[in-house]
């Protein structure tokens, strides 16, 4: 799951939508918005986010907010390290070679390091 499709879930959840209540409302099928819900789509283009947003009535700071988990939801990550270091270029790969072995408590801690860098 991505984190825009566990908030979006979340939010489907608190109003109390069946998926298929609300596929139907956003114009796409069922299956199309469980799959986004569970990061097997690609992160969904503005476009739609906004059609969410309107759907369920989130505006200003909750819309951006919703928007900015959407851009950082894609589920296949490509990094570019070239002109980075060796280190950089083998952090990365090393971290896609074991992310899906990582305790939850050690992405946590990397996770407030890269939102605390710069």
């Amino acid at each position: 799951m991505t984190p825009f499709g566990e908030k979006m879930r979340s939010l489907r959840a608190d109003r109390g939508l069946q998926l298929k209540d609300m596929a139907a409302g956003l114009g796409v099928s069922p299956a199309y918005l469980s799959a986004l819900e569970h990061g097997k789509r690609g992160r969904p283009n503005r476009r739609f986010v906004h059609r969410i947003c309107q759907f369920l009535g989130i505006i200003w700071d909750d819309a951006e907010a919703l928007q900015r988990l959407a851009d950082l939801s894609h589920p296949r990550v490509t990094v570019d390290t070239s002109g980075l270091s060796p280190q950089a270029t083998e952090f990365a790969n090393r971290l896609a070679e074991k992310i899906a072995e990582l305790p939850e408590d050690a992405i946590e801690r990397m996770m407030a390091e890269v939102k605390g860098a710069g």
